[in-house]
């Protein structure tokens, strides 16, 4: 049976890569170790299986044609994933080592992510990880992260961004401050109480609150004479204290909830969610101490999967 990709034609088109990218047969041939005249023969046979023009040539310089561009970026593509194939296979024999740096929101950071980390180290001890807690987005490269973790992905199509989880909204307060200034039970009441703000760090603007008002989502400006910016976790601690009502993830206050320090207003008008993702950048090579952690988080974060044998209730 005849192989459609041989060593030498895999060769060939690495030479032309090396040609195509130094604009010069003679800077290839010494990348590779070869004559120019041997980088020549293997472009030719290449151009004759192909039966079109790769390179445009000159006394002075060679460069490549419209159908060589195409064919460059296909072939450029094709190398830098079996590149990526045979560093993955080999680091899959090794054990993972190293330090990964990751960027946290808050407050997800301090009641979804921290808690998780020990067990991700008794897992990996060679694995140091250096977390960042900071709500503003991050430079990948500037910065020197690996990963980070945002409730706004920023709009940056060189990431990926993998949901970990929707985390569920709601409007609390004590019930001192309940008592004293009354329990809201409408959207328009709010008008009429202190609403925590908080700023958002890449807008500088307020937070709108986020409702459900007879299955149409509603943002609502609020108004109130204290905004924190920074630390979303400072208008909780403004909140436990009767400074007023906020909107904030159910997560950070459900021992609150638990415990009656704090009361959820508003239910009838609830429901909404904001996501957490994990991102990275699209097209950096992954290495090994990374991909475990990223297959870690995404784990503890996925949602438990049904019993076998379990049946529908009717």
């Amino acid at each position: 049976m005849s192989r459609p990709y041989d060593a030498p034609m895999l060769g060939g088109i690495e030479l032309f890569c090396h040609a195509a990218e130094a604009e010069s047969f003679t800077i290839a041939a010494t990348r590779a170790g070869l004559t120019p005249a041997a980088v020549s023969r293997a472009i030719g046979r290449l151009e004759a299986r192909l039966g079109v023009r790769l390179f445009a040539r000159t006394t002075r310089q060679v460069r490549l044609t419209d159908d060589g561009r195409a064919y460059y970026a296909q072939c450029r593509a094709a190398l830098d994933r079996l590149r990526d194939a045979e560093r993955e296979i080999g680091e899959r024999q090794r054990v993972a080592r190293g330090v990964v740096r990751i960027s946290l929101p808050t407050p997800f950071g301090h009641h979804r992510v921290l808690p998780l980390l020990p067990r991700f180290r008794e897992r990996h001890p060679e694995v140091d990880i250096e977390v960042h807690l900071d709500n503003r987005n991050i430079d990948f490269t500037a910065d020197g992260h690996d990963l980070a973790i945002r409730g706004r992905p920023p709009p940056d199509s060189g990431l990926v961004a993998r949901k970990l989880v929707d985390a569920g909204l709601v409007v609390v307060a004590t019930p001192a401050y309940l008592q004293r200034r009354s329990t809201p039970t409408r959207l328009g009441d709010l008008e009429r109480h202190e609403c925590l703000q908080f700023v958002l760090p890449s807008t500088g603007q307020l937070i709108p609150w986020l409702f459900r008002d007879d299955g149409v989502d509603v943002e609502l400006a609020t108004a109130g004479g204290i905004a924190c910016s920074g630390d979303l976790l400072g208008m909780v601690t403004l909140a436990r204290h009767g400074g007023g009502l906020v909107q904030t993830y159910r997560f950070i206050v459900e021992d609150d909830l638990a415990a009656g320090r704090l009361v959820e207003v508003l239910q009838p008008y609830g429901g909404r969610s904001r996501p957490f993702s994990l991102l990275y950048p699209a097209n950096r090579h992954m290495p090994l101490r990374v991909r475990v952690l990223v297959h870690f988080l995404v784990d503890a974060f996925a949602p438990p999967a049904p019993r076998a044998g379990a049946m529908a209730v009717r």
